[in-house]
């Protein structure tokens, strides 16, 4: 029988944070306030333990907490949205708890816990190389692409992918292919939406619009056309 690892995250509110992952779908399978604090969770065969946050130690707000492989990603990134705005009126975005965006295609989103334990759910197949700076194979724009989705879905650094793909768009648009300028001005929008810039979103959406792109041209880069709106729909939520 293989062995299992089963994390021991913090909590500073016990029935607060076993609360938070039953809205998620979570069996409580064990909560107990004496002699000592203890809790425990499972959904889909995979448990969390929950243990207090040592006291007098200089602990994080937000700390790195566990993986979880799953089948499917983006059905398990939809159920907990749901469940998050039927418990709270909106989807948390910010703050504590909250959960990352989702785009299409991506491989992970993170649950930030009302303790501050982030909890990463990750497709089972996920590529298990991540080429960071952009995969080798790539050169120009496309790599400054592919660079700034790895800042975005695997760091989830906004900030970073946007300035990467600024300068990377400033830098190799003149040599470019037309359909990376493209995906770059489409990417910029949605980082900008994600930023808290909605008017620097209108102007790339703008910049893409006025591009000469055919229908054929335009219905590849179609999902990248939607990721800005679909983003301020989902921010609107939260």
């Amino acid at each position: 029988m293989a062995d299992t690892a089963v994390p021991q995250l913090w909590t500073g509110d016990l029935t607060d944070t076993l609360d938070f992952y039953r809205t998620l779908g979570y069996t409580v399978t064990h909560e107990q306030t004496r002699p000592y604090v203890y809790g425990a969770v499972e959904d889909h065969g995979c448990a969390l333990h929950f243990v207090p946050a040592p006291k007098d130690s200089d602990i994080p707000a937000e700390r790195a907490g566990c993986l979880v492989m799953v089948d499917d990603v983006a059905s398990r990134h939809r159920a907990f949205s749901a469940a998050l705005r039927s418990r709270y009126g909106k989807i948390p975005a910010k703050g504590l708890p909250r959960i990352t965006r989702f785009r299409p295609g991506q491989s992970r989103f993170t649950v930030i816990d009302p303790a501050g334990n982030q909890v990463i759910y990750i497709q089972r197949d996920e590529p298990p190389k991540v080429e960071y700076g952009g995969s080798k194979e790539l050169d120009g724009l496309s790599r400054v692409l592919d660079n700034a989705r790895i800042l975005r879905d695997f760091k989830t650094d906004d900030k970073a992918a946007f300035r990467v793909l600024e300068v990377g768009l400033g830098r190799f648009r003149s040599e470019a292919p037309r359909l990376d300028v493209a995906r770059a001005l489409a990417a910029l929008a949605e980082l900008a939406v994600a930023t808290g810039d909605p008017g620097g979103a209108d102007g790339f959406r703008a910049e893409l619009r006025a591009m000469e792109l055919s229908a054929e041209e335009r219905a590849f880069i179609a999902d990248d056309l939607r990721a800005s709106d679909d983003l301020s729909s989902w921010l609107s939520e939260t």
